[in-house]
């Protein structure tokens, strides 16, 4: 019975959907089809388990169905899952929301950076600078890519790797301008000097909201 509520969109989600698409097939090949297409750059694809966490999530909602169960002697049975009327539709909705939708975003890395100053500035340098270099390798990873993409393959495909060169370019940028402002004392602290804001900007303690007085 389909789960009355809504599903929530998810990136692992529509990309499951917009495989069966192109019709029913089980998850093993699901896996092969997105590696194969880049798609584990893009969502985690590489654990089966979540693959099929999501299938199940989504077979909840009635949005994916059980289209058959192939059996094969000597392999474990495999079930063939197709998509819905009713996921067709909602992987259009969660395609256009996540087109536009700029709201709900949290990256680990901008989380980080609001308590870089947990760190010594000359380790929070070198740790900023690893990961510099770890993005200077996916970036020339990915223009590695564009470069052998077929001459023939139409723009429409490249978009997400163009997409990704973009990123990876402006943010390599950003850090080593904050690299170099830490090498060269533009940007540091100290514990005292973060006491002392503390102490300017916080609250203190018995600092009761309006409400409550």
């Amino acid at each position: 019975m389909p789960n009355p509520k809504p599903a929530r969109g998810s990136s692992l989600g529509l990309i499951v959907l917009w495989q069966l698409f192109a019709g029913p097939m089980h998850v093993y090949r699901m896996q092969k089809l997105f590696e194969a297409q880049g798609k584990d750059r893009i969502v985690n694809v590489r654990s089966r388990a979540s693959l099929y966490q999501t299938i199940e999530r989504l077979e909840r909602h009635g949005l994916v169905e059980v289209f058959e169960t192939r059996r094969t002697e000597g392999y474990p049975d495999r079930v063939v899952y197709a998509i819905t009327d009713e996921g067709r539709v909602v992987a259009r909705q969660w395609l256009r929301e996540m087109l536009h939708n700029t709201e709900g975003q949290y990256p680990e890395f901008i989380a980080a950076l609001s308590i870089l100053f947990g760190l010594e500035p000359g380790e929070a340098r070198a740790e900023l600078g690893l990961r510099a270099d770890k993005l200077q390798d996916a970036l020339a990873e990915t223009e590695q890519g564009l470069t052998d993409a077929p001459p023939d393959l139409p723009r429409l495909f490249l978009l997400e790797e163009e997409y990704r060169r973009a990123m990876l370019e402006a943010e390599i940028s950003w850090l080593r301008s904050v690299i170099e402002d830490l090498a060269e004392g533009r940007l540091t602290w100290s514990e005292e000097w973060l006491r002392e804001l503390m102490q300017k900007f916080l609250p203190a303690d018995d600092q009761q909201p309006e409400e409550d007085i």
